[in-house]
């Protein structure tokens, strides 16, 4: 049957409402849902015509706030992709080590009902940090998902990993359900806010950490561009943005992977990481391979070798191309690393790194080039390239911090605690170092 111009532009102006206040793309839920959703919310006030609906919730708050229950998608469950919790409490407790970072500070936004936020702080806990050591902000534009997450109480459906060994230590029978232990929920604070208000943002200390997992999909363009913003003016310089699995592709800005594409992890890509070096004080650092030596050694290696890591959630194909790559010099530096980071924003490891490769046989050793090498060979999962770039950057650099972080998570990932922890020490020096007067 079909609707009536009147039904339609009433469905219209629903949609464009939560739209403006949410950022909601209604075909990522279905029409269908939103309709459903308008119509029980109707049901509910004793109202028979959509017009006067949309006419209401467009001058009520409160009517617009029960909307977006009904619409938003408030479901999760605690360690999804435990891999995502181990990588995070990794990077925290490098930061730990730091002087002047404690607390770590977190963002969980959304925090649905509190499953995500939670299984931070239980990760950090397990890792061995301490109450007091790490705080966890987490929010959502659901007043009954957070109702939940503040009671702390979880039904089965909130266990579906196969191991539950967590919901032993940290949860005791309560109800007929579960119940979250206190020294794990007073680690977290929760509040109703929403990433497109403008005021979000105003007066809140940068984060370490930023969660912001399947929020992006669910937006239209115009509000993932407004998301990202707020997510980047909430992140310190060398903090950590957790997506969902298929929306590191989706941003905009110079973001690279910030550890193995299963995490989901971004780092401010070249603007932001990159800075001048201290001045060598020698020339005896071994250079870089050629790109000719490399893509040489790739052919012996055969096809496997070859073949170009995909970035997380990007569909495998043909890409576009880039102009031919040229020497660059001294000069050009700069563009070459801005470069080199649009390459790896698109997933394309090998290019970056065969442009960082030709710009150092060009300029000489850099300690920015060799840092950017490494970050590339560790997203593409190569950690002794990756370690052996990073090494080289302390030599040309002996005071980045950044290359000294970044060998503490090469070196967590290998196994090495001991050695992870040595490179945490030695970050935390250089540092203190930094900031004394």
């Amino acid at each position: 049957m079909t609707r009536s111009p009147a039904l339609h532009d009433a469905d219209t102006a629903i949609e464009q409402t939560l739209a403006r206040c949410i950022g909601l793309d209604v075909s990522t839920i279905g029409r269908p849902a939103v309709q459903r959703a308008a119509r029980s919310r109707m049901a509910a006030l004793g109202l028979d015509a959509p017009a006067a609906y949309a006419a209401r919730i467009e001058a009520d708050q409160r009517e617009r706030d029960a909307l977006v229950e009904e619409v938003v998608v408030a479901e999760s469950w605690f360690f999804r992709d435990p891999q995502v919790f181990d990588f995070v409490a990794r990077f925290a407790l490098t930061l730990a080590a730091m002087p002047g970072r404690l607390p770590v500070r977190i963002l969980s936004a959304p925090c649905a009902g509190g499953e995500e936020p939670y299984s931070i702080a239980m990760a950090l806990l397990e890792a061995g940090l301490v109450p007091g050591q790490f705080r966890i902000d987490a929010v959502d534009v659901s007043r009954v998902a957070l109702a939940r997450a503040a009671a702390g109480r979880y039904s089965a459906n909130a266990f579906r990993n196969a191991d539950l060994a967590f919901r032993d230590r940290w949860f005791v029978p309560d109800a007929g359900g579960t119940l979250l232990e206190d020294r794990v929920r007073t680690q977290v604070s929760f509040a109703h806010a929403n990433l497109l208000d403008p005021a979000f943002r105003a007066d809140r200390e940068p984060y370490d950490v930023v969660f912001c997992r399947n929020l992006l999909i669910y937006l239209d363009a115009e509000a993932r561009s407004r998301v990202e913003g707020v997510l980047d003016s909430l992140l310190r310089p060398d903090g950590l943005l957790v997506l969902g699995a298929a929306e590191p592709p989706i941003l905009k800005g110079d973001w690279m992977p910030a550890g193995a594409a299963s995490v989901f992890a971004l780092r401010r890509g070249v603007r932001a990481s990159m800075r001048q070096p201290t001045p060598a004080h020698g020339d005896s650092c071994r250079s870089a391979e050629s790109s000719s030596t490399r893509r040489s050694d790739s052919a012996s290696r055969g096809p496997a070798a070859r073949q170009r890591p995909v970035q997380p959630g990007r569909p495998p194909g043909p890409q576009p191309p880039e102009p031919p790559l040229e020497p660059a010099s001294a000069a050009q530096l700069d563009e070459v690393l801005a470069r080199a980071g649009r390459l790896a924003n698109a997933g394309r490891y090998h290019d970056a790194l065969v442009l960082c490769a030709d710009a150092q046989a060009a300029v000489g050793p850099s300690a920015r080039l060799f840092f950017l090498m490494g970050m590339l060979h560790q997203a593409a999962g190569d950690l002794d390239r990756a370690e052996g770039c990073l090494h080289k950057t302390l030599y040309l650099d002996a005071a980045h911090d950044e290359a000294l972080l970044a060998l503490a998570l090469v070196a967590t990932q290998r196994g090495d605690t001991r050695m992870a922890e040595t490179y945490r020490q030695s970050a935390a020096r250089v540092l203190a170092r930094k900031e004394t007067p």
